[in-house]
């Protein structure tokens, strides 16, 4: 359970950070780091005790994040995509990002044609899995604010 709680926290922190970087109102930071927990939170839960993969885990978190945003919205007076957005950010699979740049660059240094297909695969599956992700993690986030746009885009009245 500490594992998960600490996970949410830093969540929580990264996202108050991005929010701060946004332009997010100073009243709603606290909002930010709330949908930032909970997403990444459910990520987490789904995929160490559930077994999903990290695209569908990104999915799911991203559509807590977006059905979240409303209420947390219309309590921050605040839009919910100024809100929801930040809380996305802490959900960026890095590694992936940095798996896909570091196996290019080997894939342009090595001679072997062995190797550079091993690098080339390696390349082709983190740059996927990554932009999945990211994809799906907007997907997750956009459709329930326009889903629930009557409510989205009254949050802020």
């Amino acid at each position: 359970m500490l594992p998960l709680i600490e996970d949410c926290f830093f969540a929580a922190v990264a996202a108050i950070g991005f929010g701060s970087i946004s332009n997010v109102p100073y009243k709603a930071f606290s909002g930010c780091a709330i949908l930032a927990a909970a997403g990444h939170g459910v990520r987490t839960v789904l995929m160490g005790e559930f077994g999903f993969g990290i695209i569908l885990g990104s999915l799911i978190g991203a559509l807590v994040i977006g059905v979240l945003s409303i209420p947390v919205s219309s309590h921050w007076k605040a839009p919910a995509e100024s809100m929801s957005f930040p809380a996305l950010l802490p959900m960026i699979p890095g590694m992936y990002a940095y798996r896909t740049v570091q196996a290019l660059l080997q894939c342009v240094q090595n001679d072997d044609e062995s190797m550079f297909m091993h690098y080339l695969y390696q390349f082709n599956y983190n740059g996927i899995v990554c932009g999945l992700v990211v994809l799906m993690m907007f997907i997750g986030v956009t459709v329930p604010i326009f889903c629930l746009k009557k409510y989205a885009f009254s949050a802020t009245r």
